[in-house]
């Protein structure tokens, strides 16, 4: 592996975001340490929330399978995921 090839330090990665529906049905965005978030329309408006907050830099999504309600105080915490998505791997529909 050459240095240019080299991952970035951890410290200029952006935090993992959370997607995912809280009881009403409004997509949630969350990043994992609490910081950034909002309420959305559409999954498809979650997502493009998030590539826009990274400013073009990779990010990890993990889409959580239960209620994800949006909680700007809380604390990182562990949660239930159902996948992790990367910037670099398109989305499509499953269903």
């Amino acid at each position: 592996m050459h240095a240019d090839e080299a991952e970035p330090p951890s410290c200029l990665q952006s935090p993992p975001f959370m997607v995912g529906q809280d009881r009403q049905g409004t997509w949630v965005v969350q990043e994992q340490n609490g910081v950034r978030g909002g309420l959305f329309v559409s999954r498809h408006a979650a997502l493009r929330y998030v590539r826009s907050e990274n400013e073009g830099r990779s990010s990890v999504v993990i889409v959580i399978s239960g209620i994800l309600e949006l909680d700007m105080m809380r604390k990182p915490a562990t949660l239930p995921y159902r996948q992790i998505v990367s910037d670099a791997l398109p989305l499509r529909r499953v269903a």
